[in-house]
C-alpha cells in the first residue's frame, strides 16, 4: 500500500511571512495567558521585531541565495522578486503603521461599551486594547500572502486572512465611537459581498481551465482558447473583486467611510499595505494568470482606469473632512496605478512598468502613512479635528507641522524634487512607450485637478487667520515623531536620488516568476 507523499514546502523561502504569523500567534497566547497591565509591554516589542525580523530575513534571502525562480509551496506561492519587494515594501508600511498604533489616544479599551457610561469609565481605565497588535499582524501575514499567492485558492483565503482582523480595527476608535462602528459595519458588509463575488469569480474560472493555477489558466487559454462564457464571466468577477480591494471606481464608495470612521493608524495601514498587497494581486492575476488575453480586459482596465482617476480627484474638491479628502486621494492615485497595469499588458515582459509600479507603491506607502500622522496631532476636544476648516491658521500656530503636511501634500500632487513626481514619472513613462499615451494625458490633467485640492488645503492653512478657539497641536509620541521623519526624509531623499530603489525595483521585476 504505497503511503500519501508529504507536500514539499521551502520553509526557508517563506519564513518572513511564516515569522509574522508566527509572531501574529504568539501574540494570541500573550492575550490568552498574560495579566492586563504586562500585555502592551510584550506585544509591543514582538510585534515591532517580528517585522523587523522578517525585513532581514528577506535582506538575507536576496543578498544570499538571490531570488527563487520557481513558485514555492508546491506551486501555491511564487516568492519571486516582485512578492519579495512587496513583502519588504508591506513589511516597512506595517512597521511605522505599528508605531502610531501604539497612541493609547487612537483606541477604546471596549468597543461594545456605552458613550458616557460607567463600563466605558472602567474600560479606559484599563487602557487600549492589547489585542490590536495581533490582529494587525494577522493583518499584515494576510497582506504579504495576498501578493504572493500563485493559486486562486490560495489568494482568496490570503484576502480572508488579511480582510477579517481590518474589519475588527476599524471599529476601535476611542472617539466618534458610533462612526467608528458604522464604518466597520460597512467595510465589513461590503467586503464580505467583493470576496463572495471573487470567489464565485473563482469557480467559474475553474470551470474554464480544471484548474485554480495561475500558470494552469495561462496554458489553459492557449489551449481552449479565450472566448468560453465561463472564462469572461470568471475574469469580470475576479476584477470587480481586486477592484474593491484597491478602491477603484465604480466600486469605490467604501473607501470615503471607511477612512474616516477607523482609528487613524488603522486608516494609514490600509491606505498603505493593503493598497500594495492589493496591487501584487492584480498584477498576478491579469498578468500571470490572464496575460494570454490582454485584448479582452485592456479596454476595461482602461475605462477603470480613467473613472478612477477622474473620481478620486474631481470628488476630493468637494470634501470637507481630512481624513475623506486624503481617501479620495487614494483613489486618485489607485487610477494612477492602474495605468501602470495597462502598460505592462501592452508588452508582457515590460519590467519597466512593473519596477514603476512597485517604487510607485513604496513611496506613495511612506507619505501616506506619513501624511496620517500628522494628523493624529491636531485636535480639538472633540478627537481629532478632522473639517477642513479647523486647519485654518495652522501654519501661524504650527509652522514646522503645517509645512512638513504640506510638503507630503505636494508630494501626492506629484511636485519635482518629491518622491512623487518620481513615482508617477515611473508609471507614466513606460505606459507612454507602451502606446496608452491617451491614458496618460488623462492621467496628467487628474493630476492637476488633484494638485487644486492639495493646495488648497495649504493655502488654507498658511493664508487664513486661525479661530480663536482652534484646535492644538499635540506634542508628538516618539513613535508618531519617527514616523512623520522618516515620511519626510524617504519623500525627500527619493525625490532628489530615486537611483537605488528604481534599480532594486527593476532587479525584483525582471524576475517576475510566470512558470
Amino acid at each position: 500500500m504505497n503511503g500519501i507523499e508529504p507536500p514539499s514546502i521551502e520553509y526557508a523561502r517563506l519564513m518572513p511571512m511564516l515569522l509574522v504569523f508566527g509572531a501574529a500567534v504568539v501574540g494570541v497566547l500573550v492575550e490568552a495567558l498574560a495579566p492586563q497591565y504586562l500585555r502592551k509591554a510584550v506585544h509591543m516589542p514582538l510585534t515591532l521585531l517580528s517585522l523587523l525580523g522578517a525585513i532581514v530575513l528577506i535582506v538575507v534571502q536576496a543578498t544570499g541565495e538571490g531570488v527563487p525562480t520557481s513558485a514555492s509551496a508546491m506551486g501555491a506561492i511564487a516568492v519571486d522578486g516582485p512578492a519579495m519587494f512587496i513583502w519588504a515594501a508591506i513589511l516597512l508600511l506595517s512597521f511605522v503603521s505599528v508605531l502610531l498604533i501604539n497612541d493609547d489616544y487612537q483606541f477604546i479599551g471596549q468597543a461594545a461599551s456605552i458613550p458616557g457610561s460607567a463600563e466605558e469609565d472602567a474600560a479606559a481605565a484599563k487602557g487600549a486594547h492589547t489585542e490590536i497588535y495581533p490582529l494587525a499582524l494577522f493583518a499584515v501575514g494576510g497582506m504579504m500572502l495576498f501578493a504572493a499567492a500563485n493559486d486562486l485558492l490560495i489568494m482568496f483565503v490570503a484576502l480572508e486572512v488579511m480582510s477579517l482582523p481590518l474589519y475588527l480595527l476599524c471599529g476601535l476608535a476611542r472617539r466618534r465611537r458610533l462612526l467608528s462602528q458604522e464604518a466597520s459595519m460597512k467595510y465589513f458588509l461590503l467586503g464580505a459581498f467583493s470576496s463572495a463575488v471573487f470567489l464565485y469569480g473563482m469557480a467559474m474560472v475553474y470551470g474554464y481551465a480544471g484548474t485554480v493555477d495561475l500558470a494552469g489558466i495561462d496554458e489553459a487559454l492557449s489551449r481552449v482558447g479565450n472566448q468560453d462564457t465561463l472564462l469572461l464571466i470568471g475574469m469580470a468577477l475576479l476584477g470587480v473583486g481586486l477592484f474593491f480591494k484597491i478602491g477603484a471606481a465604480p466600486f469605490q464608495a467604501w473607501k470615503p467611510d471607511v477612512y474616516q470612521g477607523a482609528p487613524t493608524p488603522i486608516t494609514a495601514l490600509m491606505a498603505s499595505g493593503t493598497l500594495v498587497a492589493a496591487f501584487g494581486a492584480v498584477l498576478r492575476v491579469f498578468w500571470v494568470a490572464l496575460g494570454g488575453m490582454e485584448w479582452t480586459w485592456q479596454p476595461v482596465m482602461w475605462g477603470v482606469a480613467i473613472l478612477t482617476m477622474l473620481v478620486g480627484a474631481v470628488l476630493a474638491i468637494t470634501q470637507t473632512d481630512i481624513k475623506r479628502m486624503l481617501a479620495y486621494s487614494s483613489i486618485a492615485h489607485a487610477g494612477f496605478l492602474l495605468i501602470g497595469v495597462v502598460a505592462v499588458g501592452e508588452r508582457q515582459q515590460n519590467a519597466e512598468a512593473l519596477s514603476g509600479i512597485l517604487f510607485y507603491l513604496l513611496v506613495y506607502g511612506l507619505a501616506t502613512v506619513g501624511a496620517f500622522a500628522i494628523v493624529t496631532m491636531v485636535r480639538d476636544a472633540g478627537g481629532e479635528a478632522g473639517h477642513l476648516s479647523r486647519w485654518a491658521g495652522l501654519g501661524k500656530r504650527s509652522p514646522f507641522l503645517a509645512g512638513t503636511f504640506a510638503f507630503l501634500l505636494l508630494a501626492f500632487a506629484g511636485i519635482p524634487l518629491t518622491s512623487g513626481f518620481f513615482g508617477k514619472y515611473a508609471v507614466f513613462a513606460p505606459a507612454v512607450q507602451s502606446g496608452a499615451t491617451a491614458l496618460v494625458v488623462i492621467g496628467v490633467l487628474s493630476s492637476a485637478i488633484a494638485a487644486f485640492f492639495y493646495v488648497r488645503v495649504i493655502v488654507l492653512m498658511f493664508f487664513s487667520e486661525p479661530a480663536p478657539d482652534g484646535p492644538t497641536v499635540a506634542i508628538p509620541s516618539v513613535g508618531t515623531a519617527a514616523v512623520v521623519a522618516v515620511a519626510v526624509a524617504a519623500t525627500v531623499v527619493l525625490g532628489v536620488y530615486p537611483e537605488p530603489v528604481l534599480e532594486l525595483a527593476g532587479q525584483a521585476a525582471s524576475t517576475l516568476f510566470v512558470r
